[in-house]
């Protein structure tokens, strides 16, 4: 057993997220990786400003974060890493052991454990720290030409390829996109780098609808545009296949008279926790929804796509702050209307 003191951002409750030292270990068959930076994720603003996300309640300190990437500074002997090798961590850890895991649906792994999650208790730590011990399995190497800030887009770019995937064939459909943070807009130009021909977005914030505009959406509207928006509804409906990225209530409802007959809506938006849904109408247009969770082998994808420039999310990156600024980094990724994505670096 090796012991190193690294330096963390943790969040200790709400609202107190502090840079600390913290001693921490690693097996000979574990990788240790010196990270260079990682993107602040939804479900970390949602542990710093309440202390949970979702039903994921803070009872202990844990480290934040599950989108980073480093460089390989200790690999064992027999592990395909090397030494100084740039990789994107993966932050699911599976039991691989279950029925769901052995069908290849890893991601709905009842035992999943996954980096900077309170789900369990103990909590397991994330990657917001100067070093991180993982598995050789969690380790995606990427070319030395690529730069650590576009491959840190790496996760939330497989959430939306995992989405794309559920929608199936998007060759020449017609899409919409509920929710242009920075999943909604992944998610666009996913679906445009995976052959949909038109990809229209919708969201309350005029900047969002800014930054999905460069990330390929052909039309933008505000939601609360109805004028516009309902001619959507017309004939049955107009999109052959909606991702719902918001989790607004009112957007959920919305993409039933949106879908056309025999359409697609995948569900990744995790907002609302009840809404009251047309039945009626998903019946009656055989429609079909979709839930959409994490990613499988996604992950991969995702760093490829970066890798060879297939996908640019760097319109998404807002700001760019030291690991020692963390809260007031926290903060700025909360304002919808000041950034999409905020990157530590470490």
């Amino acid at each position: 057993m090796h012991r190193k003191t690294v330096n963390a951002v943790i969040v200790n409750a709400a609202h107190d997220v502090r840079c600390e030292s913290r001693e921490m270990s690693w097996r000979d068959e574990q990788v240790l990786v010196k990270v260079e930076r990682g993107g602040i994720c939804g479900s970390d603003i949602h542990y710093y400003q309440e202390g949970r996300a979702g039903m994921s309640v803070l009872k202990a300190p844990m480290i934040l974060g599950h989108e980073f990437v480093g460089v390989i500074e200790y690999a064992p002997e027999n592990a395909a890493l090397k030494t100084g090798q740039r990789v994107a961590v993966n932050p699911s850890r599976p039991c691989r052991q279950c029925r769901l895991c052995q069908e290849g649906r890893q991601n709905l792994c009842r035992a999943m454990r996954f980096m900077g999650s309170a789900q369990y208790f103990p909590h397991v730590d994330g990657g917001f720290a100067d070093y991180v011990a993982v598995s050789p399995e969690q380790c995606v190497a990427y070319s030395e030409n690529a730069e650590a800030r576009v491959i840190a887009f790496a996760e939330p770019l497989a959430v939306c390829i995992h989405a794309v995937r559920q929608a199936g064939n998007l060759v020449g459909k017609r899409v919409l996109v509920t929710g242009a943070g920075p999943i909604g807009c992944l998610v666009i130009a996913a679906s445009l780098a995976s052959g949909a021909t038109e990809v229209v977005a919708t969201d309350v914030s005029d900047r969002c609808r800014q930054l999905a505009k460069q990330m390929g959406a052909s039309l933008t509207l505000d939601p609360r545009d109805t004028a516009h928006t309902a001619v959507w509804a017309e004939n049955g409906g107009s999109f052959d296949v909606c991702f719902e990225a918001s989790g607004a209530g009112a957007a959920v409802v919305s993409l039933v008279e949106f879908t056309r007959p025999g359409g697609i809506i995948v569900q990744l938006g995790m907002g609302a926790a009840e809404v009251n849904y047309p039945i009626g109408p998903l019946l009656v247009k055989e429609v079909q929804l979709r839930g959409s969770f994490r990613f499988t082998d996604e992950f991969t994808t995702a760093v490829r796509w970066l890798e060879q420039g297939k996908i640019d999310p760097l319109p998404l990156l807002s700001a760019e702050m030291p690991m020692q600024e963390a809260a007031h980094a926290l903060e700025l990724a909360s304002d919808k209307a000041r950034a999409a994505k905020v990157q530590l670096v470490f």
